[in-house]
């Protein structure tokens, strides 16, 4: 087994901070669906449907936005690429409380579309700061870290709705978002290994698109159809049987077996493909579709949420190897995007199913098609291998048996550390 360990990678230098960065910058993202649902629904008083259309709004937002803004970071650097949007946001949110409901759709999706693209900036950073020997175990804390913002932020926001204000609530989800990128551009973790002397070149298209990447980007799509699936049917499910009061603990127990996935899996000498890591997470939701009663409900969740840190981490570092450097920031946008598809594609087609049949008939879905996408990844690469047209294999590197310590690593130069501080002039 290598000798990577979790304390090793945070003992790089920049990447300890680079994790709390990101993790208080993300906090906005995970609390802002709930609370705009709570302020349309309670002080808007309008329905659910028309919450949704509200959250609708800004998925889309950030559906669009997410490439064209990593694409900025490649090209103009951290700082210069999220002054915008800290701007825009600061506007948005001032204002927000206090519109009526036609506004509030569209200041929902122009705050989606400049949204501090956090999450794609932190992984970027990471492939730069974390040798490629740490970068399993790296992007496994970070889906850990994820994880743990989904787990708390939402509570935190419906408290603050209900025991305060809906209005309080939406004030400071928007105080978190330009706070957290405030403190990103502050921060201003590397994206690139090298300081640039002026813009990334443009590369003509085929250089960047391959059949691998492609694949690649599906299996984010999969991912998050198996994953919002899941979601919208354990709610049904505890609906269902009248225990919604349970959904709470039930999303925890989920999140909890994604947490002790994710560890495990960083720790592990073993590097699957990140595709069969989505087939494993669709094949891991079929459980929960047969079981009956809140104990075995909760056990098959926990089962759920084991394969999903580990298909998520393994999709991103796979991710970062398949592309040059400098074209990074937009292909991690893509990625959030896909994500989104996901998210959009899976919520209504399980919901259909589960409307026309029943509960179980959801996690069923959202593994069938999940899982089949996979699958069918699997079988696109294997058969463009064997055609001699595919490159780069969707896998993770294993790790080598020696990994450098983090005093050899830090003796590679300066470079470690420099990378850490230098500021980058514009792109």
């Amino acid at each position: 087994m290598p000798s990577t360990t979790y304390g090793a990678v945070l003992r790089l230098p920049g990447v300890a901070r680079l994790f709390v960065v990101s993790f208080l910058a993300r906090i906005p993202a995970a609390m802002v669906g709930v609370v705009l649902t709570l302020h349309v629904v309670s002080t808007l008083d309008r329905g659910y449907g028309q919450a949704g259309l509200v959250v609708g709004a800004a998925t889309i937002g950030m559906a669009l936005g997410a490439p064209w803004r990593g694409r900025l970071v490649d090209r103009l650097g951290l700082r210069r690429a999220i002054a915008p949007s800290v701007v825009v946001e600061s506007a948005v949110w001032l204002v927000a409380p206090h519109l009526s409901y036609e506004l509030l759709i569209g200041a929902a999706f122009v705050a989606g579309l400049f949204l501090v693209p956090v999450f794609s900036v932190s992984r970027q950073s990471l492939s730069v700061l974390v040798p490629i020997a740490h970068q399993k175990a790296a992007f496994s804390l970070d889906s850990v870290a994820v994880e743990l913002t989904f787990m708390l932020s939402p509570v935190v926001g419906v408290l603050l709705a209900t025991q305060a204000s809906t209005s309080l609530a939406l004030t400071v989800v928007g105080a978190l978002t330009v706070g957290g990128g405030v403190l990103l551009m502050w921060a201003n973790p590397p994206t690139r290994s090298a300081p640039s002397t002026g813009p990334a070149p443009e590369l003509p298209k085929q250089r960047l698109v391959s059949p691998a990447l492609v694949v690649l980007l599906l299996a984010g799509v999969a991912a998050s159809f198996v994953l919002v699936g899941t979601d919208v049917s354990l709610v049904a499910t505890l609906n269902d049987s009248g225990r919604s009061a349970d959904v709470g603990w039930m999303i925890a127990l989920w999140a909890g077996g994604s947490v002790v996935g994710g560890l495990v899996h960083g720790a592990s000498h073993r590097n699957p493909s990140p595709l069969l890591l989505v087939a494993l997470l669709a094949l891991a939701t079929v459980p929960a579709a047969f079981v009956s009663g809140p104990v075995w409900l909760a056990v098959a969740v926990v089962v759920a949420g084991l394969p999903c840190a580990p298909a998520l981490s393994s999709i991103n570092a796979s991710l970062v190897r398949l592309v040059p450097e400098h074209r990074r920031g937009e292909v991690m946008g893509w990625s959030g995007t896909m994500s989104t598809v996901g998210n959009a594609l899976g919520a209504p087609l399980c919901g259909a199913v589960i409307d026309r049949a029943s509960p179980g008939a959801g996690f069923l879905t959202a593994a069938v098609v999940g899982g089949g996408l996979a699958v069918g990844g699997l079988v696109v690469l294997a058969l463009g291998r064997g055609r001699g047209r595919v490159a780069a294999v969707v896998t993770e590197r294993p790790a080598p048996r020696h990994v450098p310590t983090v005093r050899a690593v830090r003796r590679r130069g300066a470079a470690a550390t420099h990378r850490v501080r230098v500021r980058r002039p514009s792109r």
